[in-house]
């Protein structure tokens, strides 16, 4: 007569259906009084015998029980769902095509447990031979949490995707600048068309992000100035808020208030005696015809006919890149590092160069020909 196994011991049995032995042991119990349990299976009696020890050997040892057939694509779907609180829509809908164009094809039919570091350096090989370095690095990012989402919840003992380097992908597209002469050109251009104009004005003159101006209300337009403290204080915008989730602005020194050009201020005003006149404190500077939010495709939409009047090629240039020539026109004007990162709200000088590279003057340049100025105007004796 077969001996029955002890307590905590588990269970093995023969599956007709599957045709395989299989092991099984309890973990814990659920709220409502149910077992929760692990199982494993093998094709022999003794092979499913030493995976039964495995499991057990491992509660002993206080190691969570992986779940056998947790797939990648699973841990990739239950953290798109749970594990993005607070994610505005586009946010998490932006991570589901990512992960269902490459991460769900290259790896989600993998079973969790048996997922290497060689597969996610494999995957990640592949991967940055069609896609910029800045994706690459972007999905490693959805990968890794995904798979420590799954670990906390113990469908995993280890993430290896975490050990993994990200390689070089192809080169993105290069970001790039105006120069003087086809600044001025799409600020002429801009005049005939009068929904953008002030938008425009302001992203170039003053460096607003595209995702500040759309949030911008009248509240925190001050086109009068005054005194303040004793000091006249100039016309200025106060960006205090985003169209970001939450409403605030990228970081904290993105909070700030910043002088109006002459030129802007100008612009400004047209734009509220045309489209905000009679508008409250809290209504939107810049808004659809019905006073909605504007989003960045209609933004797009208007900038690309203004480029096209100025005599630019739409398809090279996007909103973004207004700012991107405000920095490089103060820079070349002699402006320091330092200031065009307090305008910018970056937290340092760091982010500046970093993301303005191409824009900044190089510093050491520009002091190698001031010597030669120098040094050429003094007399010789």
């Amino acid at each position: 007569m077969t001996k029955r196994r002890e307590r905590g011991e588990g269970s093995l049995y023969w599956d007709s259906s599957r045709e395989r032995w299989i092991a099984e042991v309890t973990v814990g119990w659920m709220s409502n009084g149910k077992r929760r349990t692990r199982k494993t299976s093998g094709k022999t009696k003794t092979e499913a015998k030493e995976k039964l020890r495995e499991l057990i050997r491992d509660l002993d040892d206080g190691l969570p029980a992986e779940s056998p057939n947790y797939r990648v694509a699973d841990a990739v779907e239950a953290w798109l769902t749970y594990g993005l609180p607070g994610r505005s829509p586009e946010t998490v809908q932006n991570y589901r095509n990512l992960a269902s164009v490459h991460i769900v094809p290259g790896l989600g039919k993998r079973r969790l447990r048996d997922l290497s570091a060689e597969d996610v350096d494999k995957w990640l090989a592949d991967v940055a031979t069609r896609v910029s370095t800045r994706t690459v690095r972007l999905l490693h990012s959805l990968l890794n949490r995904a798979v420590k989402h799954a670990q906390a919840r113990d469908k995993v003992r280890r993430n290896v995707v975490a050990l993994c380097d990200v390689p070089t992908g192809l080169e993105g597209r290069p970001s790039k600048s105006l120069t003087l002469e086809q600044a001025e050109a799409v600020l002429d251009a801009a005049e005939s068309w009068p929904r953008m104009h002030a938008y425009v004005v302001l992203s170039l003159l003053v460096g607003a992000r595209t995702e500040e101006l759309r949030a911008l209300r009248w509240e925190h337009v001050d086109l009068v100035g005054g005194p303040t403290a004793g000091t006249a204080a100039p016309r200025s915008i106060s960006v205090w808020r985003s169209v970001r989730e939450g409403g605030d602005t990228k970081t904290k020194r993105s909070r700030r208030t910043l002088a109006l050009p002459l030129r802007a201020a100008v612009a400004l005003r047209l734009h509220r005696l045309r489209f905000g006149r009679d508008a409250a404190p809290e209504a939107l500077v810049f808004a659809t015809r019905n006073g909605t939010e504007l989003d960045a495709h209609n933004v797009r939409r208007d900038f690309r006919k203004v480029v096209r009047r100025a005599g630019l090629t739409p398809g090279e240039w996007t909103p973004r890149e207004l700012r991107h020539s405000f920095v490089s026109l103060l820079s070349d004007n002699g402006v320091s590092l330092e200031r065009i990162a307090r305008l910018c709200g970056h937290s340092g000088t760091g982010v500046t160069e970093q993301v303005y590279r191409h824009q900044i003057r190089p510093v050491m340049e520009e002091a190698a020909r001031a010597m030669d100025d120098i040094f050429a105007r003094k007399p010789r004796e």
